[in-house]
């Protein structure tokens, strides 16, 4: 049953279809087929239930407040900002742009996001001193899937939803880890600056400083509010979500007034299209996983790749590869709406904590997001950019090892994820 979906799948995909087909398609198909007694007002019905949960309220309302702050200069500000501290150092601009990245992560959730509003003006700033396109596009790529740990994190709400995990809490853990990568990332650029000879811009006067500081505390206040919010009790992260818009609205609209409230319903309409297109996934992935869950795949791939008594280590190792694997090939929330059914019970029983389940695999689809063949920010950065496959791609795989190796540290120490907890309890 499960090469009968995956052959559709692939096939569907290959001719030209949009996810959404393959995804309904495929086990309805090999439901009618291998299950005779399968009811399909059910499978209807898995469709409502994927999207009913009160929880991806937030969704909308973080893409509509990531669209008003990318309509405006919000990431020009934090650029200058970042710049103005570190861009005189060996490789500044570069750890800048990896800054910037972590930075709008925490008011965009979205990988794509990040790559258009960062990766426009830091690329023309990272050749200005000498980078080349096969230097500079790599690491935004790749420094945009910061977007995805770094609260708030679209990924993380879906995994919440999918496995009735806290997203507060998988919001506050994706924090010390997204900015472990950060270091990664700030280290690598220094060392391959300082091999290449790369160069750095002008020391920054502090009079400068300040006005760039001045122009950016308000934008900074995005993490402070959403994470400061959740973690005190304040609101939970849907009604965090909600203060996030009217936020968003106040600087750019009232008080910056870099975007008009003609451009409001012009926003709006295009983050209506990417919740719908989100939503439609969900709804599709949720019924797709109750299909494979009513034939009982799950227990017979567990089974088949994890054995009868897996140690939590292990679990963690294959959810990483299973992952990876599939984001390459799938949008990153299809990739987890499917397989978290799979692997999640057999995670449990192994003793793996559920948030930091949550937080590999969302590192997994970041990673994903970037990696050939298929990866969604490669094709994102190929429109920004106007530069062929072969190009974007080039100088991309330091990258990805060190996100490999990133894994591999939270993999072995889940601590490092879960530490939050001996705060957050308290």
């Amino acid at each position: 049953m499960i090469w009968v979906m995956l052959v559709l799948l692939f096939l569907l995909l290959f001719i030209g279809y949009p996810m959404l087909v393959p995804l309904i398609i495929a086990p309805l198909v090999a439901a009618l087929i291998f299950l005779p007694d399968f009811n399909t007002v059910v499978l209807i019905q898995q469709f409502v239930t994927g999207i009913k949960t009160f929880v991806l309220l937030a969704v909308p309302m973080f893409i509509f407040a990531a669209d008003i702050m990318s309509s405006g200069k919000t990431s020009n500000r934090l650029l200058d900002f970042v710049g103005s501290f570190i861009g005189h150092i060996r490789g500044g601009y570069a750890i800048t742009t990896a800054a910037a990245c972590t930075l709008f992560g925490s008011i965009s959730g979205s990988t794509q996001a990040t790559v258009v509003a960062v990766g426009k003006p830091m690329r023309e700033r990272l050749n200005s001193v000498g980078y080349k396109d096969s230097q500079s596009i790599p690491l935004i790529i790749n420094a945009s899937d910061l977007a995805l740990m770094i609260p708030p994190s679209i990924a993380m709400i879906v995994y919440g939803v999918v496995t009735g995990t806290s997203v507060g809490e998988l919001f506050i853990a994706g924090v010390i880890p997204g900015l472990i990568i950060f270091f990664f990332f700030a280290a690598y650029s220094y060392i391959l600056a300082s091999r290449k000879g790369l160069g750095q811009e002008r020391k920054a006067t502090w009079r400068e400083r300040w006005v760039a500081t001045k122009k950016a505390i308000l934008p900074l206040g995005f993490p402070v509010l959403i994470i400061g919010g959740i973690y005190q009790g304040i609101f939970s992260p849907t009604e965090a979500a909600a203060v996030s818009v009217a936020y968003a609205f106040l600087l750019e609209v009232v008080l910056f007034k870099d975007v008009s409230l003609k451009d409001i319903p012009k926003i709006a309409e295009s983050s209506a299209v990417v919740t719908a297109a989100v939503f439609i996934l969900v709804s599709a992935g949720t019924a797709l996983s109750w299909v494979l869950a009513y034939a009982k795949l799950p227990e017979e791939i567990t089974q088949a790749v994890l054995g009868s008594d897996p140690s939590a280590t292990y679990v963690l190792f294959m959810v990483a590869v299973f992952f990876f694997v599939g984001c390459m090939f799938v949008d990153p929330l299809v990739v987890i709406i499917i397989l978290t059914p799979i692997f999640y019970p057999i995670a449990m029983n192994a003793g793996v904590d559920p948030v930091a389940l949550g937080i590999i695999i969302t590192l997994q689809a970041a990673i994903g997001s970037a990696t050939p063949p298929f990866g969604v920010d490669i094709f994102t950065a190929i429109a920004v950019f106007q530069k062929p496959y072969q190009d974007i791609i080039k100088g991309i795989w330091p990258y990805i090892i060190i996100l490999m190796l990133a894994s591999a540290l939270f993999i072995v120490f889940p601590e490092i994820i879960t530490i939050y907890k001996m705060v957050y309890s308290d």
